[in-house]
Order: C-alpha cells, then sequence, then structure tokens
C-alpha cells in the first residue's frame, strides 16, 4: 500500500452512498449501496458505526473518531481495531473516497467509455433477459389498460419505477403512443441519480433484450457544440442508471422493427435552486442548454418526442422521514403530487418548479430537473393526465409516487 493510501484511511471520507434503515433480528441496521452502480457490494452497518462513518469527511483523524464517539455514546467505547476495521470494511467495498477507489473508478470508467455500445446493465435482474419473457412480462402490463393512441404525442411522462411495482402505469404512459409511424427520433431526460451537474449526454446506443437503441448521434452533436462546457463529462453515470434504461426496453417493445433513434441526457439535481428559491432558468447551464436543444432541433428539423423518465415523491423512514406513513400524511403527499402534476399539465415549467421549492422539497421528487427541462422544450402544449398510482409499503417505511402523461398539440 502506498504511502497516500495509508494517509487516506488515515482520515478517511466516506463517499456519498445511499442509507437506509433496516431491521434485521430487531437490531436497527443502516444498509449502504453505491447509487452510481459501480459497485454492487452492499453493507448493514449497526448505528452507532453509522454515526462514525457521518464523520468521515477527510478531517477526522483515528483518536479525534475515537473521542466523538465517546461523546456521543456515553459509557461506551470504541477502540482503535473497531474503527481500522470498520475503514477496512468500507474501503474493501469501495465506499470509501480514497487512492484505491480512485484506481477502480478509473478502470471501470475506461471500459464502460472504450466499449462500443452501453449495456443493458439491469436485465436478468430488474427484468427478463430473455427476450420472449420479456415481452410477455410487458404484454401482462397492458393487460386492462385502454391504450389510447395519439398521433399528436410530442411529450410523455413515464415512471422509472421498477417494472414489477410500475408495469401498469409504464403501459397507460407508452399506450398513448402511436404504434406506426413513430417520430422521427425520441428524447430521453432520465434522473440522473448520481449525476454531477445539470445534464449529462452519451452518444452510445443502448442495449436492450429486444435489441439495440440506437444514439441520434447528429443532434447530439449538434447540442454538444452549441453548449459550454463538455455534456459529456461525467458520462460514466449513464452506466448503471435504470431511468433511461427502462424507456429504452418499452420503447423497443413499441417498436420492435423500426430503426428508431434516441438521445439519453441524465438530468442532475437542482436542488440548490430549489432550497434558493430561484428559478433554474437562471443558471447559464441550464438556460443555455434548453437554447442549444432548441436550436438543434430547429436545424433538424423532423418530429421529435420528449420522455421525462422520472417518478414522484419518496417518502417514509427508509427516506429519512422520522414519523409513520398515516393515511393523513399519504394523503397530503397525494395532494402535492396532483399540484405538480396540474402545472405540468398546463406546460407551466416555472409553476412546477415554484411548488417543489415552495415545500423545499420535501418529498423528495425523483424527476424534478426531468419534467422541467422537458416542459421548456414543450412551449404551449397541454398535458393529460394518464394514470397516477403510489408504491406503498408501510411495514418498511416507504412509498413512492409516480405518473403517466401524455403532451400535445390538442390536449
Amino acid at each position: 500500500m502506498s504511502t497516500s493510501d495509508v494517509s487516506a484511511l488515515e482520515r478517511p471520507r466516506v463517499r456519498y452512498l445511499d442509507a437506509f434503515p433496516v431491521d434485521s433480528d430487531g437490531q436497527r441496521l443502516i444498509y449502504l449501496r453505491d447509487p452510481e452502480g459501480l459497485t454492487d457490494q452492499t453493507l448493514a452497518v449497526p448505528v452507532p458505526a453509522y454515526f462514525l462513518m457521518m464523520l468521515f469527511d477527510g478531517e477526522h483523524s483515528i483518536p479525534n473518531l475515537i473521542e466523538a464517539f465517546a461523546r456521543q455514546f456515553e459509557g461506551h467505547d470504541v477502540s482503535e481495531g473497531q474503527v481500522r476495521e470498520l475503514i477496512a470494511q468500507l474501503e474493501d467495498a469501495h465506499f470509501l473516497d480514497s487512492p484505491g477507489f480512485q484506481a477502480f473508478r478509473e478502470e471501470i470508467e475506461q471500459a464502460y467509455l472504450d466499449a462500443p455500445t452501453r449495456e443493458a446493465a439491469h436485465a436478468g435482474a430488474s427484468y427478463p433477459n430473455d427476450p420472449d419473457e420479456l415481452r410477455a412480462l410487458i404484454d401482462s402490463f397492458f393487460q386492462g389498460v385502454d391504450r389510447q393512441p395519439r398521433a399528436d404525442i410530442e411529450g410523455l411522462i413515464a415512471p422509472h419505477i421498477d417494472f414489477n411495482r410500475g408495469g401498469a402505469c409504464f403501459a397507460h404512459s407508452y399506450g398513448a403512443l402511436p404504434k406506426t409511424p413513430p417520430a422521427d427520433r425520441f428524447v430521453i431526460f432520465g434522473t440522473g441519480h448520481s449525476a454531477r451537474r445539470p445534464f449529462v449526454m452519451s452518444r452510445k446506443d443502448f442495449e436492450t433484450p429486444l435489441g439495440t437503441l440506437k444514439a441520434d448521434v447528429e443532434l447530439i452533436d449538434r447540442i454538444a457544440a452549441k453548449v459550454e462546457g463538455d455534456p459529456f463529462e461525467n458520462e460514466i453515470c449513464h452506466r448503471g442508471e435504470h431511468s433511461i434504461e427502462f424507456q429504452a426496453v418499452f420503447l423497443k417493445y413499441l417498436y420492435p422493427d423500426s430503426d428508431i433513434r434516441f438521445v439519453p441526457v441524465l438530468c442532475g439535481s437542482l436542488g440548490e435552486c430549489a432550497s434558493g428559491k430561484t428559478s433554474p432558468a437562471s443558471l447559464p447551464e441550464v438556460s443555455g442548454y434548453i437554447e442549444a436543444f432548441m436550436g438543434a432541433l430547429n436545424e433538424l428539423g423532423g418530429t421529435t418526442c420528449f420522455i421525462a423518465g422520472v417518478d414522484f415523491s419518496h417518502v417514509g423512514s427508509r427516506f429519512g422521514d422520522s414519523g409513520e406513513l398515516t393515511d393523513a400524511f399519504i394523503d397530503d403527499v397525494e395532494s402535492c403530487d396532483r399540484e405538480l402534476l396540474d402545472f405540468a399539465a398546463k406546460g407551466d415549467p416555472e409553476g412546477f418548479f415554484n411548488v417543489i421549492a415552495r415545500e423545499q422539497d420535501r418529498t423528495r421528487v425523483c424527476g424534478t430537473s426531468s419534467i422541467y427541462t422537458m416542459l421548456h422544450l414543450l412551449p404551449q402544449r397541454s398535458g393529460t393526465l394518464l394514470d397516477y398510482d403510489k408504491a406503498v409499503d408501510k411495514e418498511n417505511g416507504s412509498m413512492v409516487s409516480f405518473a403517466g402523461m401524455a403532451f400535445g398539440k390538442a390536449g
């Protein structure tokens, strides 16, 4: 181990991780996983260990950590050996921001960039890898759904929750698209759960069990030429992200024999704008990207269908709320969701975002930036709500809401 590796582990710094409580054999544990999907390793640590992790900021030394633990848990001590064991577990899982992790990340990132296509990261886990099994599964989602295809569709809101919970809502959303002819191109604004900037594009074709969805490289390059900075920076966040992959699967299901093209865009958080109650359009990177997109589309002409692959509220103890998932609380969350959907249906991006800012995103809407961007690119288009649903698990303190909406000239 190099000197820099040793130094980093003496003052450990934890990466950004997904963390939520779980109960096992009567003990409360904190379950940890990598939101970037760079490693599929997971850890479940006791609450005291999680407290220590929150101090892994690259500043606290091991003696500092021991002292902080003693202050927090009076009458209980942690030994240097126990702290080092926790550090070693996190390092082995690639959960620390260390030289070892950076080398691990660079190797994975280079392999991804060198690959000719983006592999179907969730095939065989989130949905069947076998094409026939996958078609049969999606067929089942459409059973009982009144498909109402419309020739004027220019935009969709569709969920990105797992197929088992959101299958019917996916069907309501994609049932609005005409079987033929498809749009000249589809633009998918996915939620960039690990994106470090507002927009991250990719030129890669996306593989699915139902065939490969080809990237519209001409449009992508025209947009890239018009924006400041590198819109492909942090492209590795596309590698394990499901919010676009799930839409790609449905598009290949709906248009199996068409040579459709798409533009994959992961949209990062606008949390700073929400907390500061400022319009995202005031950020040059956001307004400049929207203008570049509009300019590139005007140059190419043809028909475009935008898709926002999003979910709405994420509430409950799993997501950090302290209270129980009472019926009254769930009704309040739904009321907030529907207010957002009303502004979306009006084609009002600023009204939509003002609700997020007013509420300080207390329900953790997972798709704010995707919907906001799409609404700016669909001026004077009205939306029709196709479906609204919630996946509620009171026992585990989790509720996720999602919706389908179609946008077109006729409203």
